[in-house]
């Protein structure tokens, strides 16, 4: 082989493992920044990939909001009206954060089964619910055995 077609082939082969490092670390750095949406019945199914950050969302289940006097600290529990997952987060929920409301929460699970939340997120208005909540909902009401509920945003 002549000296410039083997300069030539060593270039090639550098650009083309250098774009090889590029895109793997770009998909990396992708897979890292992936938030997928669990419902209740899916975290107690254990589907939860271990360590990872996720969305859970649900409603806010009815008499279960327990605020620390002391600090900023909120307990609650997250239901898909089959399972209910409880939840700690340490900050200031939304103005619209109620018992009853659609919520999605980011955080991961700790090892006693409790999802430490470090963001909570609350619908914006009376009529509409985050698409992937009233999916779980739905997917939960119509299960068999289940009574059929009603949720805002899903057209009742």
């Amino acid at each position: 082989m002549n000296p410039k077609r083997k300069q030539r082939l060593a270039l090639v082969g550098a650009l083309v493992t250098l774009v090889a490092v590029a895109v793997g670390l770009m998909l990396m750095a992708l897979n890292e920044n992936i938030n997928l949406f669990f419902s209740p019945s899916q975290v107690a199914a254990g589907e939860v990939p271990d360590n990872h950050v996720f969305r859970l969302g649900g409603l806010v289940e009815n008499g279960s909001v327990k605020r620390r006097q002391d600090s900023l600290e909120v307990e609650f529990k997250v239901t898909d009206t089959a399972h209910n997952i409880p939840v700690v987060y340490t900050g200031i929920l939304p103005d619209l954060f109620r018992e009853g409301q659609g919520i999605i929460a980011l955080g991961r699970l700790n090892g006693s089964g409790m999802f430490v939340a470090d963001e909570v997120l609350a619908k914006h208005d009376e009529n509409y619910m985050p698409p992937e909540v009233a999916e779980a909902l739905k997917a939960v009401d119509t299960s068999p055995g289940s009574m059929p509920l009603s949720h805002p945003g899903q057209g009742t």
